[in-house]
């Protein structure tokens, strides 16, 4: 059993973009549809940025991002941040391939814990990451109105339980190991984008 850091955790953050989104429809893939005047990816990227991480792993795959990253880091008043890019060549095995390849990236740089979001929630705010990134607990979920969502914080030693393949990605240790589990309570909304029928959703999010 993994015992509750006294201490608070330096954790490196990891924002997952590989994935193909094949429900979405669209003519575009949808990190790169326009909502309110900023791409969904871009969202997502500048929340994360405004959480002030010292380190952040953006994982890529089936789309080139490399726009987006560098118009929303040149943008960025936070110049501590480490942005690290890793491209996962097999997005196509599913979402666990991604959170692998971001976890190898964060074991390189000597991160204890990290706090994992989805590109396609672009409506979790700055502070939802830095409540999550702050728990003391060694697995910890973001909570809206009740209902778990992301970011997830997974303490180094739960890392070799993950999955490696398949598009599971930490909720299988949700039940194995819930007497390690917090809830933290969060604003804002991890809706996804997930078909055209989100975008108008989204975009009232985003508005507010």
């Amino acid at each position: 059993m993994v015992a509750a850091q006294k201490n608070k955790a330096t954790a490196t953050a990891v924002l997952l973009s590989a994935g193909s989104g094949t429900r979405f429809s669209g003519s575009r893939h949808k990190l790169l549809i326009q909502i309110s005047g900023k791409s969904v990816f871009a969202w997502s990227l500048q929340n994360l940025l405004e959480a002030e991480f010292q380190q952040i792993i953006v994982v890529t795959g089936a789309v080139d991002l490399s726009d987006e990253i560098n118009k929303a880091t040149a943008n960025c008043s936070n110049h501590q941040t480490d942005l690290c890019v890793v491209e996962n060549k097999d997005w196509h095995d599913g979402m666990a391939s991604s959170l692998q390849c971001g976890l190898a990236e964060a074991q390189r740089l000597g991160a204890n814990s990290v706090v994992v979001g989805l590109a396609d929630q672009p409506a979790v705010k700055p502070a939802s990451w830095r409540r999550v990134a702050n728990s003391q607990s060694p697995i910890a979920v973001a909570t809206y109105n009740g209902v778990r969502g992301n970011p997830v914080r997974l303490h180094a030693e739960l890392w070799p339980l993950l999955p490696t393949t398949g598009d599971e990605g930490a909720r299988s240790l949700f039940k194995s190991h819930k007497d390690l589990l917090e809830e933290v309570a969060c604003d804002g909304s991890a809706k996804d984008l997930d078909t055209t029928n989100d975008i108008d959703g989204l975009s009232k999010l985003l508005s507010k």
